[in-house]
């Protein structure tokens, strides 16, 4: 594997992986990487993709390739969305704007999480492709109608409720790296004092990362372990099926279901008039043993008959998982990861390479299969 700065000599995401960890002090690259316990979903999420195999066809004339895809009824040049994933600031400064950009200049839709470090309108005014918002539902439902309130101001297209969360998963690294919830070990600060330039980048502004669309309605007298915290705490257990009905009343754009597994639950979003689900176990990070998103989604695909967008997350790290994803029926799939480590490993830059790689690799294995667009692949 490649390990070294220059992005041209990066060829796969795992060559971005291994230049990220190279920069990064080891507890934040135990946050990219980990999964909850034993990390066996976390496993299995790369090993389903692997245990899959292609029949291509030959004579296929494949000299020009479409990888577009129609999600929403918009046509997207690629079938990648980039995932909403929090605390970016940490991996490198402005680090949610860093990824914007590289979705808006790849074509392709941005899903920023609500603890991100960028606000909303800040991320907006970098995108000119379209923007989804996600939402953790709070125990003070104000927030989530701030939230909706401002995400609607800023021209967001989707809303993307995450439920895989209504507790934190036993992230065990977490327990490991810090004395106390945000608060590091000694070891840990050891640590970041060794990697100057990582520290110095993630404290550019002054003041180092914080949670800025969080603070707009908490107030900005706290900081960002305490923020963390105070979610923590807020983190709603009771959500139920009654909470998305309440949100379908107030939300007029798309509405997202993400992190659901069970065929019935896919089958309850729909009946609470979601217009899209994310098949996802959020990485390996909250429950481990549960299943792949792959293992459901051919059943999912089947259910939901074309009335909403089936997408995907979880595990993807080579075109040809995309594929395999795609031929089974998702209309989509969502990136977290890949896209993580080219931010960590290069800022705005190093996201489009990891773009680039996988619509390189993608591009390249539907003509290796004889498939000249999606629609065929799937048949």
């Amino acid at each position: 594997m490649y390990r070294g700065n220059h992005l041209a000599r990066a060829v796969t995401i795992d060559d971005l992986r291994d230049t990220a960890h190279g920069r990064l002090p080891g507890f934040i690259a135990e946050y990219l990487e980990g999964g909850a316990e034993n990390e066996v979903t976390l496993r299995r999420n790369r090993e389903v993709f692997l245990q899959r195999t292609f029949v291509p066809r030959a004579l296929v004339d494949v000299h020009k390739i479409d990888v577009s895809a129609r999600v929403f009824g918009r046509r997207l040049p690629l079938p990648i969305i980039v995932a909403p994933t929090g605390l970016n600031g940490l991996l490198t400064d402005q680090g949610d704007v860093h990824l914007a950009r590289a979705a808006s200049r790849a074509g392709i839709p941005f899903a920023q999480s609500m603890v991100s470090m960028a606000s909303i309108e800040t991320v907006a005014s970098q995108l000119d492709t379209p923007h989804w918002m996600q939402l953790y539902v709070l125990r003070n439902r104000d927030f989530a109608q701030h939230l909706m309130d401002r995400a609607r101001a800023a021209n967001c297209e989707a809303l993307v409720l995450t439920v895989d969360g209504p507790v934190y998963g036993n992230r065990e690294w977490d327990k490991r790296n810090y004395t106390r919830p945000t608060v590091i070990d000694w070891r840990s600060r050891v640590d970041a004092l060794a990697h100057p330039r990582w520290l110095a980048d993630v404290w550019r502004s002054g003041r180092g990362p914080h949670f800025v669309n969080v603070e707009a309605f908490t107030g900005t007298s706290m900081s960002a372990a305490q923020t963390a915290e105070w979610l923590r705490t807020e983190m709603d257990a009771s959500l139920d099926w009654s909470d998305v009905v309440w949100l379908r009343e107030r939300w007029h754009g798309k509405l997202i279901i993400k992190g659901l597994l069970a065929i019935d639950d896919v089958a309850r979003a729909i009946d609470a008039g979601a217009d899209g689900v994310v098949l996802s176990n959020h990485g390996g990070r909250q429950l481990d043993l549960v299943a792949s998103p792959m293992n459901v989604l051919a059943d999912a695909v089947r259910l939901a008959d074309g009335r909403i967008a089936v997408l995907l997350d979880s595990g993807v790290r080579r075109g040809s998982d995309i594929v395999q994803a795609l031929a089974m029926g998702a209309d989509a799939v969502l990136v977290g990861r890949p896209v993580l480590y080219g931010l960590a490993a290069c800022g705005e830059r190093g996201v489009s390479r990891a773009l680039a790689i996988l619509a390189d690799e993608l591009t390249r294995t539907m003509a290796l299969l004889g498939r000249v667009c999606i629609e065929v692949g799937r048949q």
